[in-house]
């Protein structure tokens, strides 16, 4: 299996991160992704961009160099009701929102993360019709009830990543990752594979990732990003538009 849509990745704008847009789409065309997702921070994760930076994402080719370009953000999920860091008026213009939780950007004074708040939490976002994708929910810090959460969200759409950044760089992270795996295969719920490339070099190397899905005997079919037919269909099917030729 290959991924063929690379739907998390960061740009200078994060301040944490290296590359232009200009320098990822050319990474993407140069090995030969369908599309990417540029998705920065929200504005509550230090050193990331404020609101208006997202309103002017139309000043961008939805396909350039051949690759689909899907204008985003990584929305940090800021409080245990679910709710995000960017308001209606820039969720309405962005194409692709994968949703997620960082330490920086809780109040941990007002409530702390448990099992049962983190429940709560990821509920209530799966309830948000802006999220595309749940993002790297394995975070040992942040644990859920996988069991009751994960069904919700395949019923709501919500597409669980499965970030390749665990298995490079978040060790405590894996036995998570592989138990969220384990649940979406036996419940159906659909995944998408990104890398969180921080820079170019990361671009559509998500080994890691494949190789434990694989060893799990995951179905092929439930990887939104692979093969591009798929990937198409769940463009098609949130009305957004195709690569354009």
């Amino acid at each position: 299996m290959k991924i063929i849509a690379d739907m998390h990745t960061h740009t200078i704008a994060s301040t944490h991160a290296y590359g232009t847009v200009n320098e990822m789409v050319r990474q993407a065309a140069d090995i030969g992704l369908y599309a990417i997702g540029i998705t920065d921070h929200g504005p509550a994760m230090p050193g990331c961009p404020r609101e208006w930076y997202f309103n002017n994402f139309a000043a961008i080719p939805s396909t350039y160099l051949g690759v689909r370009v899907l204008m985003g953000a990584e929305a940090n999920i800021t409080d245990f009701d679910g709710n995000l860091d960017l308001p209606k008026e820039n969720l309405d213009r962005l194409e692709w929102i994968v949703a997620s939780l960082h330490l920086p950007t809780l109040d941990m004074s007002i409530i702390k993360p448990t099992i049962e708040t983190c429940t709560a939490l990821y509920l209530n976002a799966a309830e948000n019709p802006y999220i595309n994708v749940i993002g790297h929910s394995d975070s040992p810090f942040f644990a859920y009830d996988y069991e009751k959460v994960i069904p919700v969200f395949a019923e709501k759409g919500k597409l669980v990543e499965i970030n390749d950044a665990t298995f490079k760089r978040k060790r405590d992270c894996v036995e998570n990752c592989i138990r969220i795996a384990k649940i979406c295969k036996k419940v159906g719920a659909p995944v998408i594979v990104n890398t969180d490339a921080h820079f170019m070099t990361d671009l559509g190397k998500a080994e890691g990732s494949l190789r434990m899905l694989e060893e799990i005997n995951f179905p092929e079919e439930l990887v939104v990003n692979s093969p591009v037919e798929r990937f198409e269909k769940y463009l098609t099917e949130h009305n957004l538009p195709l690569r354009q030729l």
